[in-house]
């Protein structure tokens, strides 16, 4: 499947390909299956999809396009045909905007966790669904503490959580091998060693624990080699952070990825034009980009390979994967 949309070319914006391989080899036929997908990125105000691809092979016997409950894009397909390898290939072009939320005093902490409480008679907050524990976040008085060193009272939401975007980053370890896609978020708290995955779920429960609410975002960021070295294709991952709802203290104030602050705990930086944006939801379980229910295969092995990378020519400043 395909799809180009062409937008007019705005100051300040740039321009990044990815291309994301997913390669399922199985030890014996893969009778039926049905997988679910989330490899288009995301298309707002921060973001605009030029141009994606995605080839699926073999080729599906049904396939069906649609949004899914917070508005990422979903592919869902059925494969009928015996088979022993599934490769599914997505290819993206998107241009991303500067964001004009900043980090500064801001809400303070305790207003925002007001305005997402429960209140009769009250206007439905929508943020107020990602406040609360997920399957792979569940609340824990541990992240509550650990959280409240950085949300003294009356402190800025916006400046608080960046500071815990920062003591995440010191305090943790990026460890590839040290958790699973499993691993339970206070068990990456607890042993202070993960991967992005981790380090994103963890502050998300930090977050939540206090009332505040968080998202977790999917993606890819845009990574450099070593000065002198080419890119090494296929070398780039997946990548995961959070976005912290932010709301301005001027009503009037409309920043252009809303009122959610991106920041990105493996980095320890916003998350800005070098973050590609795939999907948002509760946790990973919400946002993985490719699953499935098989009948058959037996044992299997699975590469994924990312590739992200300037496609206008523009120079970007070098950051780390995670």
């Amino acid at each position: 499947m395909s799809d180009v949309i062409v937008h007019p070319i705005e100051p300040g914006t740039v321009t990044l390909s990815v291309e994301h391989e997913t390669r399922y080899d199985y030890d014996s036929p893969v009778e039926q299956a049905h997988h679910l997908a989330h490899l288009r990125p995301l298309d707002d105000g921060a973001q605009r999809v030029e141009l994606f691809d995605c080839s699926i092979e073999p080729t599906p016997a049904h396939q069906r396009a649609e949004r899914d409950a917070f508005g990422n894009h979903r592919t869902s397909f059925s494969i009928t045909a015996p088979h022993e390898q599934l490769r599914v290939v997505a290819r993206s072009v998107v241009r991303l905007a500067p964001r004009t939320i900043e980090p500064g005093p801001g809400m303070p902490w305790e207003a925002v966790r007001r305005r997402l409480r429960y209140v009769a008679g009250a206007p439905f907050e929508r943020a107020s669904e990602f406040a609360f524990a997920s399957p792979c976040v569940p609340l824990h008085a541990e992240l509550r503490d650990y959280a409240l060193a950085s949300f003294t009272p009356g402190r800025g939401v916006a400046d608080a959580a960046t500071e815990l975007m920062q003591r995440i980053h010191r305090d943790f370890v990026y460890e590839p091998t040290a958790t699973e896609v499993s691993t339970p978020a206070l068990d990456a708290f607890v042993q202070r060693h993960g991967v992005c995955q981790d380090f994103a779920h963890v502050m998300i429960g930090c977050l939540r624990a206090i009332g505040l609410a968080a998202r977790y975002v999917s993606g890819y960021l845009l990574t450099h080699p070593a000065p002198g070295q080419p890119r090494l294709i296929g070398a780039d991952a997946s990548h995961a952070w959070v976005s912290v709802y932010c709301p301005p203290l001027d009503p009037g104030f409309a920043p252009v990825a809303g009122p959610w602050l991106e920041l990105d705990p493996t980095n320890d930086r916003l998350a800005q034009t070098d973050h590609v944006r795939l999907a948002i939801g509760r946790d990973y379980g919400d946002v993985t980009p490719l699953r499935g229910v098989i009948r058959g295969g037996g044992e299997h092995t699975v590469l994924v390979r990312v590739t992200t990378q300037p496609a206008d020519g523009a120079q970007h400043e070098p950051a780390d994967a995670g």
